[in-house]
């Protein structure tokens, strides 16, 4: 399975970073060894001092698809989640400034929190839910899907021009504003509406 991630997806993030609004949707993938084992700590690694956290609704494949039409791709996921891009922008800030790949700043082992797996169904409207990072008991972030700038459907058409869709393959839909940096002993803990999805201690 991969890890397929959507970058400025938010108009108040992309001007939190102070990013050119793209034209089409920003893809990048991470591999499945990014993702954070259920009940760990998130490390911070040692090449790294500047290590944000980007909370994100996620999608997650239930079946294989190429070239996927928007008015059917509802029909290749039905399981939602929240979770965290970490990203290491000390790094990526280098990268960029070279014309580099991301991959080190984004991909690297432990860089994907994937929260608990609900129903669609359980939510009314996909395109329009509530979701907040909290660090340490404050409101860190805080978004809704109605503000994406391609919503999840149109993700899954454009997504899948480029790559084939597989069952367990997971959709990482992008970040608002309010990114920010972790430090040692921070709590991490996500929601959608007010359901508790994780909750991270950093180290």
């Amino acid at each position: 399975m991969k890890l397929i991630c959507i970058g400025r997806n938010y108009t108040d993030h992309i001007e939190e970073l102070e990013n050119e609004r793209p034209e089409n949707p920003v893809v990048f993938i991470k591999p499945d060894t990014s993702i954070l084992l259920k009940k760990q700590p998130f490390f911070i690694p040692d090449f790294s001092d500047d290590i944000h956290h980007e909370v994100e609704v996620l999608i997650k494949i239930n079946k294989v698809g190429k070239h996927i039409d928007k008015k059917f791709a509802h029909k290749y996921y039905d399981e939602i989640s929240l979770g965290i891009d970490f990203t290491a922008r000390d790094l990526q800030t280098k990268l960029k400034a070279k014309g580099l790949p991301w991959e080190k700043a984004k991909a690297f082992d432990g860089a994907a929190v994937i929260g608990t797996w609900m129903p669609k169904d359980e939510y009314d409207d996909i395109d329009s839910i509530d979701f907040r990072l909290e660090k340490n008991g404050d409101i860190a972030q805080q978004g809704n899907t109605r503000l994406m700038l391609w919503k999840i459907n149109e993700l899954i058409e454009y997504v899948s021009k480029y790559f084939t869709l597989k069952i367990g393959d997971i959709i990482f839909t992008g970040t608002p504003a309010g990114v920010g940096a972790v430090k040692p002993n921070d709590i991490l803990t996500g929601y959608i509406n007010n359901q508790q999805f994780f909750s991270i201690k950093v180290k």
